[in-house]
């Protein structure tokens, strides 16, 4: 779901640009995070919780929570609500803590 026309809001969206989400191509926006390009997407689930394996989604978007770690470019750990999204990114759902390569 992405908000395309706004009574007193202006939104000047960058260039279309894809990125790959688990294997599928996703189109997202110059200029939006990781996390705002999966969300609108209609992605809800970004990974789960360690112990309880409970999902976890779009939380506090600044970068604070753990609650968006993925893995993006084989990094893992990757705080995806700050991340910026970039051509032909690939972002993966990060099971666990992640393993450091």
């Amino acid at each position: 779901m992405r908000i395309k026309e706004h009574p007193i809001l202006d939104f000047k969206r960058g260039e279309e640009i894809k990125f790959i989400f688990n294997g599928q191509e996703i189109v997202g926006y110059k200029g939006e995070t990781v996390a705002a390009a999966l969300h609108a997407a209609g992605v809800k689930v970004l990974g789960e919780s360690l112990f309880k394996h409970r999902p976890r989604g779009f939380y506090c978007a600044i970068g604070n929570c753990s609650s968006c770690l993925m893995k993006v470019n084989g990094e893992p750990n990757v705080r995806t609500c700050i991340t910026d999204l970039e051509e032909g990114m690939v972002v993966e759902t990060q099971n666990g803590k992640g393993e450091i390569l």
